[in-house]
């Protein structure tokens, strides 16, 4: 479910960059979606939901029927007042939150005035989609992975229709993406009613602040603000550096940023979200060997799968960029600049996907003070080197920065759960670890393509998608192949 919501992310990317191209029109687009997106994945994905789901396994092992809806009713209502107040001041103070996340538009009238307007727009989108993680929490943790996983596409076929539908009838025409985001909002969280109504569990919004189990969760949730959203971070600073750059910088940083996002959804957010209630489990119930264990075999995954993702992603950049957004109002300059940061980003994959997987060995044991003291060195590691490397290297520099960063923090977390003691690796590790080493380079000696961009930029369509589909099956094929050549059974990944 999450690859086809991914999916057709890209299309609705590529119908984007094909209308409206990469320009002062898109940067203020794509600023405006990122505040409350930014926002989601703090509050929502984030420090709630990691805090929540550990809390709502607790009470599932542990309490009656009727204590588990009482909290997720009185969850639901704190959440959805307290989330209302919040879009209510974010849609009077949005000039103020431009100057805040984005201040290299302030000196630009114009795009700063449509910035402004599609975040009173955007930003209600919080109010919406927060709710919807919280209904997609309840899920996971009864086992229903695939409706949250389906939800985004919502988001994307929304979109896609504002571009279509709605943008022809607007004076200007990208303010139709805004709307697409407020009516997702909408759409997203009435999907899962049906879902919640068959488990018993769609609740009665009960605003109450004093139940012990919100208390519970907004205790959790404070230092989870900052410890589970550090890449987003670092992804945010990325932005306001953008802002004083040319035009088209944020587009640039974006777009290549979606092919990241890419296998840091399949791989990374998926894996995460299916251990993080298994891992809760096994803490309330006391089964520490089957904690660690499923940490090992997700760690195992992370380095068979993220490593060739990130190798696949450097050395096709240009391609994939070419293939998916080149047409239009979308430049091959453009493309040339984008490639540049999606290399940089790359870099940084299998350290994202780390993140995503080492965060849930600490929330699901109602730990979030680790994560956010070990933040607090990436930030500031971050903020260091963009501040260096922007100059030298401009948006690519940004996107660099935030990769280096990645593997601080994923290093950090990891020596903290080994040193903790909840995650023990099993027997194996090293001789997995050259295996895949091997495997990869097998594929790299054997592979390579000869084809300049100017051949790219030259052919339609058809001859992209066609040439491309080739690199890549055939990039798929040879490490599969290779896998199995050097040793790597399913034994290697599963939990023992």
């Amino acid at each position: 479910m999450t690859m086809l919501s991914r999916v057709l992310g890209f299309v609705r990317d590529i119908v984007i960059a094909r209308f409206f191209g990469a320009d002062a029109a898109t940067d203020a687009f794509f600023v405006a979606f990122k505040i409350p997106n930014f926002m989601r994945r703090l509050f929502a994905e984030g420090a709630f939901s990691q805090a929540f789901v550990p809390v709502l396994s607790e009470y599932k092992e542990t309490r009656s029927t009727e204590a588990l809806k009482e909290l997720i009713e009185k969850t639901a209502g704190t959440l959805a007042a307290t989330l209302f107040l919040i879009s209510i001041v974010g849609v009077f103070a949005a000039p103020l939150l431009i100057y805040l996340f984005a201040p290299g538009f302030v000196s630009e009238g114009p795009r700063h005035e449509m910035t402004v307007e599609m975040l009173r727009l955007t930003f209600p989108y919080l109010f919406f989609i927060s709710l919807t993680a919280m209904a997609g929490g309840v899920l996971n943790t009864f086992g229903k992975f695939a409706v949250p996983a389906f939800t985004p596409v919502f988001l994307n076929l929304s979109l896609l229709g504002a571009v279509f539908f709605l943008s022809p009838l607007l004076e200007q025409p990208v303010m139709a993406l805004a709307w697409g985001v407020l009516l997702a909002g909408v759409v997203q969280l009435l999907f899962q009613f049906p879902y919640l109504y068959k488990l018993g569990l769609l609740p009665r919004l009960r605003y109450d602040r004093d139940h012990a189990g919100v208390r519970k969760i907004m205790k959790l949730m404070l230092p989870a603000l900052f410890g589970v959203s550090i890449t987003q971070l670092n992804l945010l600073l990325d932005t306001v550096l953008a802002s004083f750059l040319v035009a088209g910088s944020v587009s640039w940083l974006y777009f290549s940023d979606r092919l990241v996002e890419f296998p840091l959804g399949i791989f990374g957010i998926a894996l995460a979200t299916a251990i993080l209630p298994n891992l809760s489990k096994s803490y309330a119930a006391g089964k520490h060997e089957e904690f660690s264990s499923s940490l090992d075999s997700a760690l195992r995954w992370v380095v068979l799968l993220g490593l060739p993702a990130a190798l696949a992603l450097f050395f096709l950049a240009q391609p994939m960029l070419a293939t998916l957004f080149q047409y239009d109002a979308f430049s091959p300059a453009d493309v040339d600049m984008s490639a540049l940061s999606l290399m940089a980003y790359a870099i940084g994959l299998p350290a994202f996907i780390l993140i995503k997987v080492l965060v849930p060995g600490f929330t699901a044991r109602q730990d979030m003070k680790t994560p956010v003291r070990i933040g607090v060195y990436s930030v500031l590691s971050n903020m260091l080197m963009s501040l260096v490397l922007v100059f030298f290297l401009q948006h690519a520099g940004l996107a660099l920065a935030t990769s280096l960063a990645a593997f601080i923090n994923a290093a950090l977390l990891f020596r903290a759960l080994l040193k903790a003691g909840v995650l023990k690796l099993q027997q194996g590790w090293l001789s997995f670890m050259l295996r895949v080493v091997v495997a990869n380079v097998i594929v790299g000696v054997i592979y390579f393509y000869d084809y300049s961009s100017a051949q790219w930029y030259a052919w339609g369509v058809f001859d992209r998608a066609l040439h491309l589909g080739l690199e890549i099956v055939a990039v798929f094929l040879l490490y599969i192949i290779s896998a199995f050549i050097v040793g790597i059974r399913p034994r290697h990944l599963l939990k023992s």
